[in-house]
Protein backbone atom coordinates (compact mmCIF):
# COMPACT_ATOMS: atom_id res chain seq x y z
CA UNK A 1 0.00 0.00 0.00
CA UNK A 2 2.95 2.11 -0.31
CA UNK A 3 1.03 4.39 -3.16
CA UNK A 4 -1.72 4.83 -1.07
CA UNK A 5 -2.91 7.84 0.64
CA UNK A 6 -3.46 8.16 4.24
CA UNK A 7 -7.09 8.25 3.18
CA UNK A 8 -7.50 5.68 1.01
CA UNK A 9 -5.39 3.40 3.79
CA UNK A 10 -7.71 4.02 6.23
CA UNK A 11 -10.86 3.74 3.54
CA UNK A 12 -9.61 0.07 3.11
CA UNK A 13 -8.70 -1.09 6.13
CA UNK A 14 -12.44 0.01 7.43
CA UNK A 15 -13.96 -1.65 4.40
CA UNK A 16 -11.71 -5.09 5.36
CA UNK A 17 -12.54 -4.35 9.36
CA UNK A 18 -16.68 -4.33 8.54
CA UNK A 19 -16.99 -6.88 5.18
CA UNK A 20 -13.68 -7.77 3.77
CA UNK A 21 -16.10 -9.32 1.15
CA UNK A 22 -15.75 -7.02 -1.41
CA UNK A 23 -12.59 -6.00 -1.19
CA UNK A 24 -11.98 -9.81 -2.01
CA UNK A 25 -13.88 -9.81 -4.76
CA UNK A 26 -12.07 -7.15 -6.55
CA UNK A 27 -8.51 -9.00 -5.65
CA UNK A 28 -9.90 -12.70 -6.38
CA UNK A 29 -11.84 -11.98 -9.73
CA UNK A 30 -14.48 -14.86 -11.14
CA UNK A 31 -13.14 -13.84 -14.08
CA UNK A 32 -10.08 -15.01 -13.51
CA UNK A 33 -10.98 -18.12 -12.66
CA UNK A 34 -11.70 -17.61 -8.90
CA UNK A 35 -15.34 -18.98 -7.67
CA UNK A 36 -16.79 -16.04 -6.46
CA UNK A 37 -19.19 -14.10 -7.99
CA UNK A 38 -18.53 -10.55 -9.86
CA UNK A 39 -18.12 -7.56 -8.12
CA UNK A 40 -20.02 -4.06 -9.60
CA UNK A 41 -19.48 -0.81 -8.56
CA UNK A 42 -16.58 1.19 -6.09
CA UNK A 43 -18.81 2.47 -3.39
CA UNK A 44 -20.20 -0.36 -1.18
CA UNK A 45 -21.05 -3.85 -2.68
CA UNK A 46 -23.91 -4.09 -5.51
CA UNK A 47 -24.05 -7.62 -7.05
CA UNK A 48 -26.29 -8.96 -9.68
CA UNK A 49 -26.74 -13.12 -9.72
CA UNK A 50 -29.56 -14.17 -11.98
CA UNK A 51 -31.14 -17.64 -11.23
CA UNK A 52 -28.76 -18.83 -8.36
CA UNK A 53 -29.75 -20.97 -5.42
CA UNK A 54 -28.17 -21.89 -1.69
CA UNK A 55 -26.26 -24.93 -1.46
CA UNK A 56 -28.99 -25.93 1.19
CA UNK A 57 -31.61 -26.05 -1.68
CA UNK A 58 -29.69 -29.28 -3.25
CA UNK A 59 -29.77 -31.56 0.09
CA UNK A 60 -32.38 -33.44 -1.99
CA UNK A 61 -31.22 -33.63 -5.16
CA UNK A 62 -30.66 -36.58 -6.98
CA UNK A 63 -27.79 -38.54 -6.60
CA UNK A 64 -25.59 -37.57 -9.66
CA UNK A 65 -26.14 -33.80 -8.73
CA UNK A 66 -25.24 -34.25 -5.11
CA UNK A 67 -22.18 -36.18 -6.44
CA UNK A 68 -21.80 -33.16 -9.11
CA UNK A 69 -21.99 -30.41 -6.51
CA UNK A 70 -19.82 -32.33 -3.75
CA UNK A 71 -17.39 -32.91 -6.54
CA UNK A 72 -17.16 -29.23 -7.46
CA UNK A 73 -16.56 -28.23 -3.84
CA UNK A 74 -13.85 -30.30 -3.01
CA UNK A 75 -12.03 -28.80 -6.53
CA UNK A 76 -12.57 -25.41 -4.90
CA UNK A 77 -11.30 -26.34 -1.66
CA UNK A 78 -8.59 -28.16 -3.69
CA UNK A 79 -7.97 -24.51 -5.69
CA UNK A 80 -7.97 -22.29 -3.12
CA UNK A 81 -4.98 -24.07 -1.40
CA UNK A 82 -2.87 -24.87 -4.00
CA UNK A 83 -2.70 -22.80 -6.72
CA UNK A 84 -0.47 -20.80 -9.71
CA UNK A 85 0.01 -17.59 -7.72
CA UNK A 86 0.80 -18.94 -4.33
CA UNK A 87 -2.25 -18.20 -2.41
CA UNK A 88 -3.63 -20.04 0.26
CA UNK A 89 -7.20 -19.26 0.84
CA UNK A 90 -8.80 -20.78 3.80
CA UNK A 91 -12.25 -20.35 5.48
CA UNK A 92 -12.50 -19.66 9.08
CA UNK A 93 -16.29 -21.28 9.43
CA UNK A 94 -18.46 -22.83 6.94
CA UNK A 95 -21.91 -23.39 6.45
CA UNK A 96 -24.15 -24.04 3.08
CA UNK A 97 -25.72 -20.49 2.89
CA UNK A 98 -22.38 -19.88 1.90
CA UNK A 99 -22.10 -21.47 -1.39
CA UNK A 100 -24.64 -21.09 -4.40
CA UNK A 101 -25.45 -22.52 -7.69
CA UNK A 102 -26.00 -20.73 -11.08
CA UNK A 103 -28.66 -21.95 -13.24
CA UNK A 104 -25.92 -24.09 -15.10
CA UNK A 105 -25.44 -25.83 -12.52
CA UNK A 106 -21.78 -23.93 -11.73
CA UNK A 107 -20.91 -23.98 -7.80
CA UNK A 108 -19.30 -20.44 -6.18
CA UNK A 109 -18.33 -19.22 -2.77
CA UNK A 110 -21.52 -16.43 -2.06
CA UNK A 111 -19.90 -15.38 0.65
CA UNK A 112 -15.89 -14.13 0.62
CA UNK A 113 -16.52 -12.67 4.45
CA UNK A 114 -15.47 -15.63 6.17
CA UNK A 115 -11.95 -16.29 3.76
CA UNK A 116 -8.86 -15.43 4.89
CA UNK A 117 -5.87 -15.21 2.68
CA UNK A 118 -2.15 -16.23 3.11
CA UNK A 119 0.51 -14.60 0.34
CA UNK A 120 2.73 -17.83 0.45
CA UNK A 121 5.18 -15.98 -1.40
CA UNK A 122 5.28 -12.57 0.49
CA UNK A 123 3.90 -14.28 4.27
CA UNK A 124 6.45 -13.81 6.80
CA UNK A 125 5.15 -15.86 10.20
CA UNK A 126 8.44 -14.51 12.37
CA UNK A 127 7.32 -11.05 11.66
CA UNK A 128 3.72 -12.11 12.35
CA UNK A 129 4.62 -12.96 16.34
CA UNK A 130 4.23 -9.68 18.04
CA UNK A 131 3.99 -9.74 21.48
CA UNK A 132 0.90 -7.10 21.10
CA UNK A 133 -1.75 -7.05 19.33
CA UNK A 134 -2.29 -3.17 18.74
CA UNK A 135 -5.69 -2.02 17.21
CA UNK A 136 -5.39 -1.89 13.27
CA UNK A 137 -6.27 1.73 12.85
CA UNK A 138 -4.08 3.51 15.31
CA UNK A 139 -0.93 2.25 13.34
CA UNK A 140 -2.23 4.53 10.50
CA UNK A 141 -0.75 7.52 12.68
CA UNK A 142 1.76 5.33 14.94
CA UNK A 143 3.30 3.82 12.02
CA UNK A 144 3.00 0.52 14.57
CA UNK A 145 3.01 -3.19 13.34
CA UNK A 146 0.24 -4.98 13.43
CA UNK A 147 0.49 -8.45 15.27
CA UNK A 148 -1.71 -10.78 13.18
CA UNK A 149 -1.62 -14.97 13.74
CA UNK A 150 1.26 -16.66 12.00
CA UNK A 151 0.85 -17.87 8.42
CA UNK A 152 1.73 -21.47 9.80
CA UNK A 153 -1.00 -21.49 12.07
CA UNK A 154 -3.46 -22.37 9.55
CA UNK A 155 -3.48 -25.53 8.81
CA UNK A 156 -3.63 -26.64 5.33
CA UNK A 157 -6.75 -29.40 5.80
CA UNK A 158 -8.86 -26.22 7.73
CA UNK A 159 -11.08 -26.05 5.08
CA UNK A 160 -11.53 -29.29 4.20
CA UNK A 161 -12.28 -30.34 7.72
CA UNK A 162 -14.93 -27.51 8.38
CA UNK A 163 -16.55 -28.59 4.76
CA UNK A 164 -16.28 -32.07 5.32
CA UNK A 165 -17.79 -31.66 8.69
CA UNK A 166 -20.35 -29.30 8.64
CA UNK A 167 -22.03 -29.35 4.76
CA UNK A 168 -21.01 -32.97 2.53
CA UNK A 169 -22.34 -35.20 5.22
CA UNK A 170 -26.40 -33.61 4.29
CA UNK A 171 -25.93 -33.44 0.56
CA UNK A 172 -24.43 -37.03 0.25
CA UNK A 173 -26.15 -38.61 2.97
CA UNK A 174 -28.10 -41.69 1.72
CA UNK A 175 -27.66 -40.88 -1.75
CA UNK A 176 -26.35 -44.15 -3.29
CA UNK A 177 -25.98 -47.96 -3.45
CA UNK A 178 -24.81 -49.45 -0.07
CA UNK A 179 -21.58 -50.24 -1.10
CA UNK A 180 -19.99 -46.68 -2.47
CA UNK A 181 -22.09 -44.84 0.44
CA UNK A 182 -20.17 -46.87 2.88
CA UNK A 183 -16.86 -45.91 1.26
CA UNK A 184 -18.44 -42.37 1.20
CA UNK A 185 -19.00 -42.08 4.31
CA UNK A 186 -15.59 -43.14 6.30
CA UNK A 187 -13.59 -40.94 3.88
CA UNK A 188 -16.98 -37.91 5.12
CA UNK A 189 -15.15 -39.23 8.88
CA UNK A 190 -11.73 -39.35 8.14
CA UNK A 191 -11.77 -35.72 6.22
CA UNK A 192 -13.84 -34.04 8.81
CA UNK A 193 -12.03 -34.74 11.92
CA UNK A 194 -9.51 -32.19 13.37
CA UNK A 195 -7.33 -34.47 15.53
CA UNK A 196 -5.80 -35.58 11.87
CA UNK A 197 -3.03 -34.77 10.56
CA UNK A 198 -3.07 -32.85 7.71
CA UNK A 199 -1.90 -35.52 4.65
CA UNK A 200 -4.66 -38.01 6.18
CA UNK A 201 -7.33 -35.34 5.91
CA UNK A 202 -6.37 -33.89 2.22
CA UNK A 203 -5.88 -37.80 1.15
CA UNK A 204 -9.38 -38.73 2.43
CA UNK A 205 -10.92 -35.40 0.72
CA UNK A 206 -8.98 -37.09 -2.46
CA UNK A 207 -10.42 -40.02 -2.76
CA UNK A 208 -13.57 -39.20 -1.73
CA UNK A 209 -13.53 -36.51 -4.82
CA UNK A 210 -12.07 -39.73 -7.33
CA UNK A 211 -14.93 -41.95 -5.78
CA UNK A 212 -17.59 -38.70 -6.91
CA UNK A 213 -16.56 -38.33 -10.19
CA UNK A 214 -17.51 -41.38 -12.17
CA UNK A 215 -21.19 -41.32 -10.04
CA UNK A 216 -21.25 -37.66 -11.89
CA UNK A 217 -23.42 -37.87 -15.39
CA UNK A 218 -23.06 -35.93 -18.29
CA UNK A 219 -26.10 -34.40 -19.38
CA UNK A 220 -27.78 -30.68 -20.36
CA UNK A 221 -28.75 -30.03 -16.79
CA UNK A 222 -25.00 -29.76 -16.25
CA UNK A 223 -24.60 -26.89 -19.00
CA UNK A 224 -21.44 -25.49 -17.09
CA UNK A 225 -19.46 -28.51 -18.28
CA UNK A 226 -22.32 -30.18 -21.02
CA UNK A 227 -21.17 -31.12 -23.92
CA UNK A 228 -17.70 -31.11 -22.83
CA UNK A 229 -17.66 -33.74 -20.82
CA UNK A 230 -18.53 -36.12 -23.80
CA UNK A 231 -15.18 -35.21 -25.24
CA UNK A 232 -12.95 -34.47 -22.06
CA UNK A 233 -11.71 -36.52 -19.44
CA UNK A 234 -11.36 -33.16 -17.14
CA UNK A 235 -14.99 -32.68 -17.03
Amino acid sequence: MDHFTDRDKLRLLYTLAVNAHPILLQIFPGAEGWPLPKYLGSCGRFLVSTSTSPLQEFYAAPPDQAADLAHQLLRILESLRSNDLNYFLYFTHVDASMFGIFNNGHLFIRDASALGVIDRQEGSPAAARAAENPDIFSCLGAGCQAGLPPCDSVPEKQSVVLVCRQVLPQLLQGKFPSAVQEQIDVLLAKCGEGARPDPEVLEAASQLKSILRPLRTCDPRFAYRYPDCRYNDKF
